[in-house]
């Protein structure tokens, strides 16, 4: 059985690394609204959180991390959505993509306003990157793919998501990518 906040006593160990991870992001989140990230320290956010140090290194290395793992966690959510439809063709899945990036739109608005979006990276490489199993021509194609559409996005971001989903994914599809 699948443990959700809803099931897992508060008490458990996973509980409780919920709540510090729930209670982490929110309190980063409220901070990098006033201030940029390297301006945070660790006290600060753990005493807003209402966690001790202790337990944010015990679930994170940095503040970055607690980023990392909420962007995971906002893709895991759309893969999942997506992961439905077994023959979605490449013009759908960019337009669920960038779709994702406007539902979200106040989060990814604030990691560009912070210099952050370099954190989405490894998501995005990761989504549609190289992978070991595949041969030397499409590990190569998956590389100029992906960072492609990584530039893409952060471009997007830059320029304040000017153009709808529909628009920017309709843009990159266009460019025989």
């Amino acid at each position: 059985m699948k443990q959700t906040e809803k099931n897992v006593s508060p008490m458990s160990n996973e509980g409780r690394n919920t709540y510090v991870i729930e209670h982490m992001t929110d309190a980063l989140l409220r901070l990098l609204r006033e201030k940029p990230i390297d301006d945070i320290s660790i006290s600060e956010l753990c005493e807003l959180a209402g966690i001790g140090r202790v337990s944010f290194y015990r679930n994170f290395n940095s503040k970055e991390d607690i980023l990392r793992a909420y962007i995971h966690s906002l893709f895991q959510d759309w893969t999942n959505g997506w992961a439905k439809e077994e023959s979605m063709p490449l013009s759908g899945l960019l337009r669920s993509l960038f779709a994702h990036f406007e539902r979200n739109r106040d989060f990814y608005k604030l990691l560009n306003q912070r210099n952050l979006i370099y954190l989405l990276k490894d998501t995005v490489i990761g989504l549609c990157g190289p992978k070991p199993e595949h041969s030397k021509e499409e590990a190569y194609a998956r590389a100029y793919v992906s960072y492609a559409l990584y530039g893409w996005i952060e471009v997007w971001f830059q320029r304040g998501m000017q153009e709808t989903a529909e628009e920017i994914a309709e843009m990159f599809q266009n460019q025989g990518l």
